[in-house]
């Protein structure tokens, strides 16, 4: 029988359980063993150091997120075992509910509307329809993707940028650094749907926000390190850009004395965009496991060179 470590901080003997309906014949357990026995898997979200360290005979990671920086950046996990990152149905939809309440809210004044009301001022706005518009998004994968789709969907004119070409129907893509000015520029709306990694970190400066049209939105559901904060403040303090609806922070949770907080045109929420859903996601572990173990190819490797 193989030995599976459930780490999740939150409510772990529930995903444990699942996993023991998914895989009746491992031993699943949500504490570190002490017993010198193996245990090759380990279910983690973000473990606390030191932990998968400990564990002996460390053959898979599986992971409860899509970004799994931390895991890389800890050193614990060793060169030659796979780290599987979540990729889940469950996980992009709601993804795509996220931005797509965001971009439409702002597209159609809705926040606009809703402080209008609070202080009892009737305010029409111009409007404009979504074929009037156009959206970049940063990241054409598992997220980034159907995000893309979804805009378009809604007639908004799409572009997608990536490291490397990916086919989107309906949407405009573009593929390396060299055309990621291309794909923002004169852009309304900049949605931020990549991974960490060292290419990444402050992608989102002062140029790059220059570049779009005027009085436009950054919607930003991949990480907080994407983007150049000082930066960002300085766009919408200056009028260039109107509005940045956040998910995602350098630091989480965001500090209380933050300018993110108290700015007017930001608007936060507490990196809830994607959700890991626990019975989809089990499933698609324990899927993995299968296949692992059964010596198949397995899904969503992380490719540690590329950091994803």
């Amino acid at each position: 029988m193989s030995r599976i470590l459930v780490a999740i901080r939150s409510n772990p003997e529930r995903w444990a359980d699942l996993f023991r309906n998914e895989l009746p014949d491992h031993e699943i357990v949500t504490a570190v063993p002490e017993d010198g026995r193996p245990t090759p898997v380990a279910v983690v979200g973000v473990p606390p150091p030191g932990l998968l360290a400990r564990l002996v005979d460390l053959r898979l990671v599986l992971s409860i997120n899509a970004g799994v920086e931390h895991l890389l950046a800890s050193g614990e996990v060793p060169a030659d075992v796979p780290i599987v990152r979540m990729v889940d149905p469950g996980l992009v939809d709601g993804m795509v509910e996220w931005v797509a309440a965001r971009v439409l809210a702002w597209h159609r004044n809705l926040s606009a509307y809703a402080i209008a009301q609070a202080e009892g001022r009737w305010e029409p706005r111009p409007e404009k329809l979504a074929r009037e518009r156009t959206a970049a998004v940063l990241g054409a994968g598992a997220l980034g993707g159907p995000v893309a789709r979804m805009l378009a969907g809604f007639g908004f004119r799409t572009r997608a940028w990536s490291r490397s070409p990916r086919g989107i129907e309906g949407v405009t893509g573009f593929a390396g650094r060299d055309a990621l000015a291309q794909a923002v520029d004169g852009a309304d709306i900049l949605v931020n749907l990549l991974p960490s990694t060292a290419e990444t970190v402050d992608i989102i400066d002062a140029g790059l926000l220059a570049l779009m049209a005027p009085g436009g939105l950054v919607v930003n559901g991949g990480r907080g390190a994407a983007i150049v904060e000082a930066d960002l403040l300085a766009a919408l303090d200056s009028g260039q850009l109107d509005a940045a609806a956040l998910d995602v922070f350098r630091g989480e949770p965001l500090s209380p004395g933050h300018p993110f907080w108290t700015h007017p045109r930001v608007w936060v929420t507490p990196h809830v965009a994607a959700i890991t859903h626990p019975h989809t996601s089990v499933a698609i572990m324990a899927d993995s496991l299968r296949r692992f173990e059964a010596g198949e190819p397995v899904d969503h490797v992380v490719d540690r060179a590329q950091g994803y």
